[in-house]
């Protein structure tokens, strides 16, 4: 059954649920990364699920497929931020860096299928 809103996506609820978790994260970075690294990664992350949402009502496949891009892209962005903080200390990214990795391959493989459709 088709999906009826970006909600029913598998790919947005595992981005939707990693967002969560990256707030989580950062909650207890050090006071002078508020508008820094903190702000950047909760920034970047937001936007994956959100580029998701907004894709999923776009009407042509070249509209949606450049939303889902714009998801990854904001995916490997995270990716750097998460090995930044770890090498600064600042939390162990280990479980955030798997989360997102099946986010991103869940993100390629709706993408692959979406143009290939």
């Amino acid at each position: 059954m088709p999906s009826k809103t970006f909600e029913d996506l598998i790919v947005w609820q595992k981005a939707h649920r990693w967002v969560l978790q990256v707030y989580s994260s950062t909650e207890h970075f050090p006071r002078n990364e508020e508008f820094g690294l903190k702000a950047q990664l909760r920034r970047a992350a937001i936007s994956v699920p959100a580029n998701i949402a907004e894709g999923f009502r776009k009407s042509g496949k070249g509209d949606k497929a450049r939303f889902y891009n714009i998801a990854q892209g904001s995916a490997d962005e995270c990716h750097y931020y998460l090995i930044l903080a770890k090498d600064l200390g600042y939390c162990n990214t280990t479980a955030l860096r798997q989360s997102l990795e099946e986010v991103s391959r869940l993100l390629q493989s709706y993408t692959r299928a979406l143009i290939h459709s």
